[in-house]
């Protein structure tokens, strides 16, 4: 149990195996992104910005443009190595980046105009991890707390260019290999991740939010290799968890999105992405 009282335990298979995977069947962060925050922040090419939980680098590599430096840190040592091969074919040459938990900052790294963290603030201790933080901020720094669903789009029956992927007889298919309970590392998660960030925030002592709202109801082609990647890139379903019958699962996952698609191909409607802004 953290110091949130939260009885799930981290564990390091919690992404094995799934890097190739994030990085091809995550939707990217759209640029109207980078520019929300540039705008609130007066983003302007100087200061430092440290992304915590970075994965294969997906916010850092957007945003690293607008600073000077860029540091991402992960628990995954498969996540940098993506992420450190992204920046190189982007050409970035201010990115860095380190193997370590959240829970060991600030691990000597300095400080910081502005710290990010994406899809993985509810993975941490919470109120460990937002005090170490604050202590990393500089003085006009933020803290920006970028909350999505990239792996899957919006649900409807409105009309799109191709079909929607069949989530729901994915799921039941990820159920049947795995079980009914969602997985996650060696645990597993019966309500799914905690909720409270905002609580913490406050009682640690950040001031805010500031929201921002980008992005939605744009449509995105996506493909069976997308479509497949996407569910290999969830903690829920990494590949790992599926031991000897990852090969059948795998085929019975291709047969299901080959037989659903249209040639090959889905649409999926994009989701609001929400910026948090603390300070």
């Amino acid at each position: 149990m953290d110091s949130t009282g939260w009885n799930w335990k981290w564990d390091p298979s919690l992404y094995a195996g799934s890097a190739e995977h994030y990085a091809v069947g995550r939707m990217a962060y759209p640029a109207a992104l980078a520019d929300a925050v540039r705008d609130e922040l007066g983003l302007d090419g100087r200061g430092r910005l440290l992304d915590v939980g970075c994965g294969p680098g997906s916010l850092t590599l957007l945003l690293a443009p607008l600073v000077e430096e860029a540091v991402g840190v992960d628990a995954d040592g498969d996540m940098l190595a993506t992420a450190a091969g992204r920046a190189n074919q982007a050409g970035l040459t201010n990115t860095t980046w380190r193997q370590l938990r959240a829970e060991e900052l600030p691990a000597d790294l300095g400080s910081f105009r502005v710290v990010t963290f994406a899809q993985s603030f509810h993975w941490m201790d919470q109120a460990l991890v937002a005090d170490r933080i604050r202590g990393m901020l500089t003085p006009d720094g933020a803290w920006v707390h970028v909350g999505a669903t990239t792996h899957r789009g919006v649900e409807g029956t409105d009309a799109l260019p191709y079909p929607r992927p069949p989530w729901d007889h994915i799921d039941k298919l990820v159920a049947r290999y795995l079980g009914p309970v969602r997985r996650a590392g060696q645990g597993t998660l019966p309500t799914g991740t905690r909720p409270g960030e905002e609580e913490v925030m406050r009682a640690v002592g950040y001031r805010g939010p500031t929201r921002i709202v980008v992005g939605g109801n744009e449509v995105e082609e996506r493909t069976v290799d997308d479509v497949t990647a996407s569910v290999f890139s969830l903690s829920s379903s990494t590949p790992h968890l599926f031991g000897s019958d990852l090969p059948a699962f795998e085929a019975d996952l291709r047969t299901l999105l080959t037989n659903t698609s249209d040639n090959g191909r889905f649409s999926e409607r994009r989701r609001e992405i929400e910026a948090v802004i603390w300070r």
